[in-house]
């Protein structure tokens, strides 16, 4: 699979256990039920997506772990000998690796919220 799929799919993965799981469990954290409760009234699916949450997590992570290989291997692969070739390819590198940490990022966010924080309320 491509570097470039491959990270767009932990974005993906790793939006999806933010919505599913951690939006939940972040409006009830900070005392939104009533608002909560008006959003899954506008987004029944909501239901449907926490009561896979786990799935939805390991899913997104094994989706960031395939990313972070995929990321690895061609950090260290040579770009093209063409001046503007190999430009552009430094420049899809740096855009790769900022969508990798971004989508990291959302999944610790997601994570912690919606296994961690619950813990502690």
């Amino acid at each position: 699979m491509e570097d470039k799929s491959v990270n767009f799919l932990s974005l993906f993965a790793s939006s999806s256990t933010l919505i599913c799981c951690a939006l939940p469990a972040m409006f009830i954290a900070l005392g939104a039920g009533a608002t909560f409760a008006s959003l899954i009234t506008s987004f029944p699916f909501l239901i449907v997506l926490s009561q896979y949450k786990t799935s939805i997590t390991i899913f997104a992570f094994i989706m960031i772990i395939a990313a972070g290989y995929a990321n690895y291997k061609t950090y260290h692969m040579p770009c093209p000998a063409d001046p503007d070739l190999g430009r552009e390819c430094l420049k899809t590198r740096r855009r790769s690796r900022v969508l990798y940490y971004f989508s990291t990022l959302i999944f610790i966010f997601a994570t912690l919220f919606t296994y961690v924080v619950p813990t502690f309320l």
